[in-house]
């Protein structure tokens, strides 16, 4: 039955991966078509073609390779500065800037003229080229809001779980046996000097009363040195006196939910206990926004963890949780996600926030201000409107469409760098995966 749930598991992510880039490239298809840009070709995948169907003037299709996915549009870049675009040049640079000229024009017919993406108006163009991301963004919120407000997330309580035994910082931590973390040379975590049990429930923390796990966690973090705490036990109150110790412990949101980093804050030494609760609308937006600065901060952090990649992938290193994933791992993930002995419906919420995760990376990632994605093309569509708008006020000459042609050298580095990340990525999903244990 696991290896069943895991297949299946693989098989759902697969379908939300295609799901995700068809509606990526509906969000293209359908402004192109609405500003009169001429669409040949809609497809899902890349290489061979397992089956299309012409409808009107544009082939719909999906190809072999679930990888991507894309649609052609008549005249992407302007002819060139003699109004050829068969011209040809010795030059591998210039021969770069010709062949994607030329491609620009395939299956250009009379009538066409008036239907090239070029002549369209920059703020049109950034539409059109913002689209596709923002379908992205669209399904990310709109799956995190059903998880969050249809099922809920779990929320740790104010609920004394477990006690530690000692403090230990969050880098020795995940070092060590975590069946038996502490050595003779640790010192007493100040919960169990001071008597905490599991199941005690805080109500009080410096004469203030306590009301959710937000604000403990941080009157913990920030009130290092001694305290006095009330809580319930048995249905008494209890009050103890918690010595609170400066500690490396792991980053927290504005929730209290713990995220990638670590940082010098005070340290009681136990775990809230959680339960699974629906949020209000305004809580599930407040946790999106948690979602996306997450997903920009990780996006920064991408050139650091090359490093650590290269060691998981090549040396034996260990695969750090926060490593960057590829559609393979994701896909693993996926399959271990419903092979869980958890309930269905937490199964079930673990996978559409893996997709819903998928698709803010998509977004962020295809805004990127560099060609190829749809982020360079938006910049060469404003940076246009920047130079038009200048020389209208100073009263110059129009300097017409901006060529995003002469940038396709830059392009070919910067899609030479993805490929070897995505390969890397790829090996080490392979050999090193990401686990949800992990």
């Amino acid at each position: 039955m696991t290896a069943l749930m895991t297949v299946l598991g693989i098989v759902v992510f697969a379908v939300g991966l295609m799901v995700s880039i068809a509606w990526h490239e509906l969000g293209h298809l359908s402004t192109a078509k609405l500003f009169k840009i001429r669409v040949p070709q809609y497809m899902v995948g890349f290489g061979p073609t397992i089956w299309s169907r012409k409808k009107g003037e544009t082939e719909y299709g999906f190809k072999a390779v679930p990888l991507g996915g894309y649609i052609r549009m008549i005249g992407m870049f302007p002819p060139g500065e003699d109004g050829r675009i068969t011209a040809r040049s010795t030059s591998p640079w210039r021969s770069m800037i010709e062949d994607a000229r030329s491609a620009a024009f395939e299956e250009l017919k009379p009538g066409d003229e008036t239907r090239l993406f070029y002549t369209r108006k920059p703020w049109k163009r950034v539409i059109v080229m913002f689209a596709g991301p923002f379908m992205n963004l669209i399904l990310a919120f709109a799956l995190a809001l059903s998880v969050f407000m249809g099922i809920g997330i779990a929320r740790q309580t104010t609920v004394v779980s477990s006690v530690s035994d000692c403090v230990i910082s969050q880098a020795d931590a995940a070092k060590r046996d975590p069946d038996n973390p502490c050595l003779p040379t640790d010192p007493v975590a100040p919960a169990k000097t001071a008597g905490f049990h599991k199941g005690d429930k805080f109500l009080e923390f410096n004469g203030r009363p306590v009301d959710n796990w937000a604000e403990l966690s941080k009157d913990i973090r920030n009130g290092v040195g001694p305290a006095v705490v009330v809580v319930e036990r048995d249905g008494k109150q209890v009050t103890l006196h918690p010595q609170i110790t400066r500690n490396v412990v792991a980053r927290t949101d504005s929730h209290g939910d713990v995220q990638d980093g670590t940082v010098t804050a005070g340290f009681l030494g136990f775990s809230p206990a959680s339960r699974i609760e629906p949020l209000s609308f305004t809580s599930s937006v407040s946790h999106m926004g948690d979602m996306a600065r997450q997903g920009v901060d990780s996006l920064l952090r991408l050139p650091q963890r090359i490093p650590d990649l290269w060691r998981a992938t090549f040396e034996g290193a260990p695969r750090k949780a926060d490593s960057p994933m590829g559609v393979v791992g994701a896909a693993r993930v996926g399959g271990e996600v419903l092979s869980l002995k958890e309930p269905a419906i937490d199964r079930i919420a673990t996978m559409v926030m893996l997709v819903a995760g998928f698709n803010l990376s998509l977004f962020l990632f295809n805004m990127l201000p560099l060609l190829p994605l749809d982020g360079g093309h938006v910049a060469g569509a404003l940076w246009e409107s920047i130079r038009r708008h200048t020389a209208r006020v100073f009263r110059k000459p129009d300097p017409g469409p901006f060529d995003v042609a002469k940038l396709m050298p830059v392009a070919y580095v910067v899609a030479g760098i993805f490929v070897s990340f995505t390969l890397l990525v790829l090996i080490a999903d392979v050999v090193n995966p990401v686990k949800l244990s992990s």
